[in-house]
């Protein structure tokens, strides 16, 4: 049986790179080796590089898992998706990293973080159980905004809200009670800024 042709070779590594990008599971270059068989991981590099030299693909240069796909208006990152948060009542926070989500932002990569929600808190603005909440890092927010919390050694997502120096984590459902945590026990962790949904 002849050898397949380097160009064909090339279109299917670009659509196994494609569909890890959008399972968010982007992959290496030894993981291309291994999937295509190559006996060195030379071969799948210089099958990488041609694509990124045609500029059918895009490599953050120095990023082991830096590959992105052209044509977006705004650049697409890889955030790790952090295990998963409550929507209720607190809990404790789980932070297993589950994989990595391709968002499209013009934050870097490591201001963002994706959490996983439980519990049925804040349905009143759509966000429900099983849910991915993207969250940008940042230590304040302003009153009204959504937000993910450290409340001791728990973590929820609510709406905050400032009132002098009180400060209250409300829910979007009047089956939940406000939380009103000391200031020293409240830590913010970030402020979410998309909601991700996969229909079954």
């Amino acid at each position: 049986m002849g050898r397949t042709p380097p160009g064909q070779t090339r279109e299917r590594i670009l659509r196994f790179v494609r569909e890890r990008l959008l399972n968010g599971r982007p992959p290496t270059v030894r993981e291309v080796q291994q999937a295509f068989g190559f006996r060195s991981v030379q071969t799948a590099r210089q099958h990488l590089e041609q694509l990124i030299d045609e500029g059918r693909l895009l490599k953050e240069r120095g990023r082991a898992r830096g590959f992105r796909l052209p044509g977006d208006e705004m650049p697409t990152v890889l955030v790790p998706l952090l295990g998963r948060v409550p929507a209720g009542r607190t809990d404790l926070a789980v932070e297993d990293l589950e994989g990595y989500l391709p968002i499209q932002s013009r934050h870097a990569a490591d201001e963002l973080f994706g959490l996983r929600v439980h519990g049925e808190s804040m349905k009143g603005i759509g966000i429900l159980p099983g849910d991915v909440v993207v969250v940008r890092r940042q230590a304040t927010a302003r009153s009204g905004e959504i937000v993910v919390a450290l409340v001791g050694d728990e973590a929820t997502v609510k709406r905050l809200r400032l009132q002098g120096e009180r400060v209250e984590l409300l829910p979007e459902n009047p089956d939940f009670e406000p939380i009103v945590p000391d200031p020293g026990e409240l830590i913010l962790l970030g402020k979410v800024v998309e909601v991700r949904r996969t229909l079954a």
